[in-house]
């Protein structure tokens, strides 16, 4: 009600959407003019052939309408999405779109988005024949993190003359979990190479035991090649070492900040979820921490864990102080309020602040 009354055209427009079910296009207003200006000369020249004719104009607007609104009718929409979905990325998505109806078919169906950005564009069906489904395949994109549940799209069709268009409105029915984006922002890829030079400089000699010659990873230190099966095999190969499977990065997100705060936050959950996505890709142990949840990511295992909690978490305007784990590690701290975690021990954590995204560069204590 509050929301009427501050903008009544918005409160207006929102109540035609929902009621208002057809609408007439500008071929239909044209064809109701012709019908008037029949109707008034019959009425002021008393021909009964003009009022035939404006019986059968009448007529006709009536048959549309009633053909618009079966043909509309008993139609159901399935959208298909893949597992794993992530914001602003395109997916393909698989539309089945049935007609419930078993005997009468619809013609010229068009599907929208309803005021939602999902689909890229709208969608055509010339006709779905009675009791029969079709199926086509579009890009899907999610402009926000989080649990998509009440999406809702248009059908709408002008058969069989184009005099008015009807609507109606299906909600989809399952509930799609979209994770934050893992596409590099910028910062992001700054920040990845920090971490990983710290991951290098805290873990180097530290490789003790042989543990097994594997391919070449993009962008790892050339140190470990293996020149010998290099040559060999004609094919990049490093020698791999047991300790360097337990290398460490610890991802932690503080949730307390204020309204203020709430652009950066989304950027700092957004980064969380690239470091985590680009850390496993390189053979990290990742392990993720808040104030109400903390997960351990194994080597060679998903991290679809933390992109779950990421999708949904969100920020606190009062939360419990972090403390530092007593593990080799390197730590990327993300908070709004830095200062008030000082007394906790975070020594040589890499912290992330409102001001980094603006400055390109994080600062990490005791690292002057």
């Amino acid at each position: 009600m509050l929301d009427w009354w501050r903008d009544p055209g918005a409160g207006v427009r929102r109540w035609l959407e929902h009621r208002v079910r057809e609408r007439i296009t500008t071929r239909g207003l044209l064809f109701l003019s012709a019908a008037l200006m029949v109707g008034g000369a019959g009425f002021a020249s008393g021909n009964n052939l003009l009022f035939l004719l404006l019986a059968a104009m009448l007529s006709v607007l009536l048959v549309s309408s009633f053909i618009s609104r079966i043909g509309i009718a008993g139609l159901e929409l399935e959208i298909h999405l893949p597992e794993h979905v992530c914001a602003r990325q395109r997916v393909p998505a698989r539309l089945v779109l049935r007609n419930m109806k078993k005997r009468m078919p619809s013609f010229s169906i068009r599907l929208s988005g309803a005021g939602t950005e999902v689909f890229a564009a709208d969608l055509y069906f010339p006709v779905i024949p009675g009791g029969a489904a079709v199926e086509t395949t579009v890009e899907a994109r999610f402009p926000r993190r989080g649990v998509h549940a009440e999406d809702s799209f248009l059908f709408s069709t002008a058969f069989p003359f184009g005099f008015a268009e009807r609507r109606a409105r299906v909600t989809m029915k399952q509930d799609v979990l979209v994770y934050p984006s893992i596409d590099p922002q910028p910062g992001f890829e700054l920040l990845l190479a920090q971490v990983h030079g710290d991951a290098e400089t805290l873990f180097r000699g530290l490789g003790q035991d042989f543990y097994r010659i594997r391919p070449y990873i993009p962008f790892e230190s050339a140190r470990h090649v293996d020149w010998r099966a290099t040559a060999h095999t004609g094919e990049l190969l490093v020698r791999e070492f047991a300790r360097e499977q337990e290398h460490l990065i610890t991802l932690v997100l503080d949730l307390e900040a204020g309204e203020e705060h709430r652009e950066w936050f989304e950027q700092a959950i957004e980064c969380c979820a690239y470091l985590a996505w680009r850390m496993a890709e390189r053979g990290a142990r990742i392990r993720f921490r808040s104030q109400n949840w903390e997960t351990l990511v194994p080597v060679e295992n998903d991290v679809y864990a933390i992109l779950k909690y990421l999708a949904l978490v969100e920020p606190r305007r009062r939360a419990a102080s972090l403390r530092p784990l007593d593990e080799p590690t390197v730590t990327v701290l993300f908070s709004a309020s830095p200062a008030r975690l000082e007394e906790s021990g975070w020594v040589d954590a890499r912290i992330v602040s409102p001001g980094h995204w603006a400055t390109g560069a994080s600062a990490r204590r005791g690292a002057g």
